[in-house]
This record gives C-alpha cells, structure tokens and sequence, in this order.
C-alpha cells in the first residue's frame, strides 16, 4: 500500500518537498510557506490525480457490477461477500454516501462492455479483444462519453448526468416501420428499414451526447442533466409526454409526527409544481441567494432587511409558503415577493406557418414541457409574442425610451437564459436588463442587440 509521501511524489508541486513518512499536517504546514500560485496548481495538480485514480476505481466498480448481475443469484461477487448489491459493497469498501456509491456503479458498468446499455452480452472489457471473426456489435450511442471520460473531458459525475439525462432511446415500433424505396426502385425488407430506424435513433442519441460533452465546459453535472432531459423531449417528444404524466401520478403531499410529536411534511413534486416553488422561493429570496445587484435603491433596501433577517433560509421559506397560503389570490404581491411576482414563464418556437413545437421550455432552470402543457398556460395566461430574426435575435425599438420594455425583457430572457457576467449561473427571474452602452454617458440604444441582462 502507496505511503502518503509516495502519493505526494506524484504531486509535482510537492514532490521533494516532504520528508520519509510525512504525514498530512506536515504537507499542509509546507503549503502554508507555499506563495499563492503554487497553492494552486497543487490543487490542479491533485485534481489531475485524482481524475486518473478515478479512471481505476471506475473500472474496478464497472467489473463488480458486472459480476453482481442479478442473475448471477447468491454466487455474484456481491452477494458471495454478503452485500445486497454492487454499489452496497462499493459504499461499504470506500466509505462513499449510498448515492455516490449508486452512481459510481452506473459509470463503472457503462464502461464495460455487456453493462448498462450495451448490446454485447458477453461482458468483455472495452480494451479485451474479440474473436478475428465475430462482426464487431455496434457502439452503443454514449460512446462518445466513454471515450470523453477516458480523455478528462468530462467528469464520472457529468457523465453520469448526461447519460441518465439522455437515457436510452425509445423502443422502435415494428408496426410502424415499413420498408422504404431505393434508388433502382427496390424496397428495403421491414427487418433493414427496422435496423435503419434504430441506427438513425443511436446516432442522433450519440450527436446529443456530443453537444453536451462540448457544453461540459462551462455547465455544472445539475445543469448538463437539465438541458439532456430538455433534448431528450424534443427527440421523443411523443416520450416526453409519457414522462411528464408518470412524474405527475407520482405527485403527492402527506404530514406526519415524528417521536417527538412535531408535525412534519413530505412533498413530492410534478414538473409544473417543481418550477412554481422554485420561482416563489427565487423570487422573495433573490437577496440571500445573491442577486440581483443592479435594482434601485428601494429594492436594495428591502434586499439588506432580509440579508440581515435573524431567521435561517429554511426558516425564510417556510414563512413565505405559509403566507403564500394564507393570502391565496388576495396575496399582495409586492409585499411578499418584492418588485417582481413569481410565475412559471414557458418558451414554446411557433414556425413562421403557425406550427408549433412539441415541447416546451421554462425560461428559468430550462425544464422541458409537453405541448399540452404550454396550451394549457396559454388558455389561463395568455401569450407574448416574441418575434426573432433568422439568428435567432429578438427584434428592438430603437431608443424612444430610457428602461427595457417588458417585451424586451423576455426577448433577452430566451436569448440568454440568464445573467451574462462571467461565472454567474443566475437565472433570468433574478435579472435586470441593462445598456452595454451607458445610456447617457455613451448615447446607448434601449436595443435588444445593446442589452444584456445582469
């Protein structure tokens, strides 16, 4: 077993400058002369390590799996050591929560081959040859994340997210598929056109995965399964609707006492639900959760009295639940929420000839929604039309007026989703539009092509 100053060696940063059997209390004391530059890159550095230990251990977790199988009965190498599952012995062997365990089993059996996902069954690892005269089975569709995370260009936890996001493509309807007309006028068999279907279904699965390991950059492993499961539903938008409506069977609010008696609640949420609280909470608690910044000098008034508030977050929230309760639709808005009042805004593409998309979108979080669900808002709320050039570029109204109108402010929200300053991921509900010219300084345009919102 590697001594803590044999790890440190492999830290370049480090090396050398650690006596035999250092300990840990040692190596920090050395950093703590260290200028702030090499403190860092011995962060990278240790990163970079781990990145490579992480390639081992996922490989190792990926053949435990695979030996764990559930068919394997009481002689799968899990349950030979007494554990219910593979990822109960990874949590028991590495001390990791039970979810982390969870998903290093799922990365771990991607890998291999035979795993999750896969269409070989023999379980061949991905480096093991196959015989000279076997053809090759085809590459399941989230090989371009197999081959990205052996490459360092996405994490085991972005992978996991893009993959589960992404989940597998629907099942082919033999039914529905019929041969189709070649070139010299013969017809495919169903069997080929049935093979054409699923193949063009891989690869459209595996150009998805692509994107988002390109997104990966600059995307969190949260953000990267939100905008998978959004391009999931508009390449099975017929699944999408199947989804949201087992998610909101699923809903549910139940309360109960603990051993102490204190009352407490469980809620499980449907997407429209999930999107309502999250804005009612975003919106009275934009200050705590920091932003927005750029707003008059009333509104940072009331942003200091509640960063000062004496009460937890979780306390904040529970209070404005229950006053959104209390008030029910005679709640005054400005006084609960502020400047802005909360509500789920949802992005649906209408084309030039009236024919929407089969999903839609929120403007916040990027949650994706069945078609039924934006007519739905429609008939309650109504539209705003948002007309957009062949760029997509929302259209301007020159400089008649001082502020941003509403409209202008929603072209903004679909453009950019959110805050544009570097590093912050807030969403477009904590945002203020404003002039990338000084309105008066510069002589700026109330344009959208000259806004951004912060």
């Amino acid at each position: 077993m590697a001594t803590f100053t044999d790890v440190a060696a492999l830290i370049p940063t480090l090396c050398g400058q650690l006596a035999e059997g250092e300990s840990v209390a040692g190596a920090q004391a050395s950093m703590m002369q260290m200028p702030d530059a090499e403190v860092v890159r011995v962060l990278a550095e240790t990163a970079a390590l781990a990145r490579q230990v992480e390639q081992i251990q996922l490989a190792a977790a990926g053949v435990i799996a695979l030996r764990s199988k559930r068919e394997r009965g009481h002689s799968g190498l899990s349950a030979s050591r007494g554990h219910r599952s593979a990822a109960a012995l990874i949590q028991d062997l590495t001390g990791s929560t039970k979810a982390e365990a969870n998903r290093v089993a799922r990365v771990g059996e991607s890998l291999v081959d035979g795993g999750a996902g896969s269409s070989s069954s023999d379980g061949q690892l991905l480096t093991e040859s196959v015989e000279a005269d076997t053809p090759p089975p085809p590459e399941p569709w989230f090989q371009p994340l197999r081959n990205a995370l052996r490459d360092a260009r996405v994490t085991a936890a972005q992978f996991d997210a893009i993959q589960r996001g992404l989940g597998e493509p629907p099942e082919i309807d033999t039914k529905l598929v019929h041969g189709a007309e070649l070139e010299n006028g013969a017809e495919l068999t169903d069997a080929d056109a049935l093979a054409a279907a699923r193949e063009n279904a891989r690869a459209a699965w595996a150009q998805a995965a692509e994107q988002l390991i390109d997104a990966s950059r600059e995307c969190t492993a949260e953000e990267l399964w939100h905008q998978a499961r959004s391009i999931r539903d508009l390449l099975d938008p017929e699944g999408a609707e199947a989804r949201f409506a087992a998610r909101f069977e699923k809903r549910s609010f139940r309360t109960y006492r603990d051993q102490d008696g204190q009352k407490r609640a469980n809620m499980v949420l449907d997407d429209e639900g999930d999107l309502f609280i999250e804005t009612i909470l975003a919106a009275a608690m934009r200050p705590r959760r920091g932003g927005p910044r750029f707003v008059d000098s009333d509104e940072q008034e009331r942003a200091k009295s509640l960063i000062d508030d004496p009460r937890t977050n979780d306390q904040l929230a529970y209070d404005l639940i229950l006053d959104v309760m209390r008030a029910g639709t005679l709640a005054d808005a400005k006084s609960v929420f502020g400047t802005r009042q909360a509500g789920v805004r949802l992005v649906q593409v209408v084309d030039a000839d009236g024919t929407a998309a089969p999903v839609a979108h929120s403007e916040d979080h990027v949650m994706s929604m069945p078609a039924a669900v934006a007519e739905q808002h429609i008939c309650d709320t109504g539209v705003v039309p948002v007309t957009i050039d062949e760029c997509g570029n929302p259209l301007d109204v020159g400089r008649e007026q001082r502020l941003f109108t509403p409209r202008q402010r929603i072209g903004l929200a679909i453009r950019d989703g959110g805050c544009r300053w570097q590093g912050c991921d807030r969403p477009a509900s904590y945002c203020e539009a404003h002039h990338i010219d000084e309105w008066k300084k510069d002589q700026g345009h109330t344009d959208i092509d000259r806004g951004v919102p912060l």
